[in-house]
């Protein structure tokens, strides 16, 4: 008689990191068919849309498959390894070259309860992601047929079309409620066939009148264009971080009016409190650098006008205040640009804050950021001028009222007590949300960070 194939094959699957990614690439496999496995082992390294992350395996066995490639981007929820629990023991192994057929009743029964695998750890308890049905909504498909549809996409076959849900932010999703229109029946038009706003007018929009329709004119054939000349250019897929922050920065610069304030300013004095600070003990062992003195005068810019510290939640149609500030810092990293944060900014003396700009600029630039360490930020800082830029206009990280450009320190003629004098100057630059920032607030933020810039004191006697 056969063992039960079931228990013995344990299949394990992309996790979820919790906030809201359906996709992960497998950048790197560590084991192969026939490597013995232990619980807490990583197997595999993947890469979402927030950062690269390394896959540990919940329990002991032998690989007996890998069932997608190096380079391949895999559903959430899709089985992406198969381990043989029960070595030794004689059984009808499952087909190592199809990919994993849809889980039976018995066989998920086999799966941990109550706590299911997410990117970091186990932490997500399977009654937290069940969702209440929609009222007016059709009764949800047995897991049987749930399965069936996500192998059926696996394997290149559509979906039935019962089980699509349309895409559409909460925002739209409202609109639509309050004009009647069934999302449903809207062709997207956004970004990974998402529906967007102008997808839910133009549905609620009356059909042209057949009377007053013109005749159309004959279009004479598009001439084809010619074929690209082999070597002269080169496509690249847009994936992983590139992907996500090109879909964050549309989504910001076309929701989020931006107005963008410019200030130059003589930074000669914190200059030199840069070069004091790094023969000071207090701050011996951290990173001692002008962009640590930007933050902290940031810091107490927003501690003076803390309305500036806010998000608009276009669902709720609300200004959230946030009583804490966690300062994001944009970093250029051979995977793109990442903007993760440092939690609680607010609360650290200047030699914390040193040290945590220290770890967040070398986690990135290493790979090793976290996705939650770039959740939550509520400002940020983009340092431009190690490029040798003057200024720029940056576009606000999406669910943030504000970002501040920092500029190169350029030794120039400044007048300075009446007298033309060489100076170290930069130009600052700050971009705010206008729904929730006005002008005033604005020109006061910028205005407070120059002055304490050039007058670097200030960090105490405001501070």
């Amino acid at each position: 008689m056969t063992a039960d194939t079931s228990a013995r094959y344990r299949e394990f699957k992309m996790p979820d990191v919790g906030e809201g990614l359906t996709e992960a690439e497998i950048l790197k496999w560590y084991v192969q068919p026939g490597d013995t496995v232990v619980d807490g082992q990583v197997v595999c390294e993947v890469e979402t849309a927030k950062a690269a992350v390394e896959l540990p395996i919940p329990y002991d066995g032998v690989v007996h498959a890998l069932r997608f490639d190096e380079g391949t981007t895999v559903d959430v929820g899709a089985s992406i390894i198969t381990v043989d629990v029960a070595p030794g023991t004689p059984s009808e192994a499952p087909a190592a070259a199809a990919p994993a057929p849809p889980a039976e009743p018995e066989a998920e029964a086999a799966e941990p309860k109550g706590r299911q695998p997410v990117l970091v750890g186990y932490g997500v308890s399977e009654a937290s992601t069940k969702r209440r049905p929609r009222r007016g909504a059709a009764a949800v498909p047995e897991q049987g047929a749930a399965t069936a549809a996500i192998q059926a996409e696996m394997n290149g076959v559509p979906a039935p079309a019962a089980l699509s849900r349309p895409l559409a932010k909460p925002p739209v999703r409202k609109l639509a409620k309050d004009l009647g229109v069934d999302l449903a029946t809207i062709t997207p038009t956004g970004p990974d066939g998402i529906i967007t706003r102008e997808d839910v007018h133009a549905a609620t929009a009356p059909a042209p009148s057949p009377q007053a329709a013109p005749v159309a004119e004959p279009v004479p054939a598009p001439v084809a264009a010619a074929p690209a000349v082999a070597g002269r250019e080169t496509r690249i897929p847009v994936k992983g971080v590139r992907k996500a922050t090109a879909a964050a920065m549309v989504g910001s610069a076309f929701t989020a009016p931006h107005v963008t304030e410019f200030v130059t300013v003589d930074v000669t004095r914190t200059m030199r409190l840069v070069e004091e600070l790094k023969s000071d003990k207090d701050m011996a062992g951290v990173r001692v650098n002008p962009l640590l003195l930007v933050a902290k005068a940031l810091l107490v810019a927003i501690k003076r006008h803390p309305d500036v510290n806010a998000t608009w939640d276009e669902a709720a149609q609300e200004i959230v205040l946030k009583h804490y500030v966690n300062l994001g810092i944009a970093a250029a990293t051979p995977r793109g640009l990442l903007v993760p944060n440092i939690k609680d900014a607010h609360d650290k003396t200047l030699p914390q804050l040193a040290e945590s700009l220290g770890e967040l600029v070398s986690t990135a630039r290493e790979g090793r950021t976290t996705p939650a360490a770039m959740q939550g930020g509520t400002v940020t800082i983009t340092n431009v001028g190690v490029f040798g830029v003057d200024t720029g206009t940056p576009i606000l990280n999406p669910g943030e009222s504000a970002i501040l450009a920092v500029g190169a320190i350029k030794l120039q003629p400044w007048v300075h007590k009446g007298k033309v004098k060489p100076r170290q100057v930069t130009t600052l630059a700050l971009s705010f949300d206008h729904r929730l920032v006005d002008g005033e607030l604005g020109s006061k933020v910028l205005a407070d960070i120059a002055a304490i810039l050039e007058q670097p004191k200030r960090l105490i006697t405001w501070g």
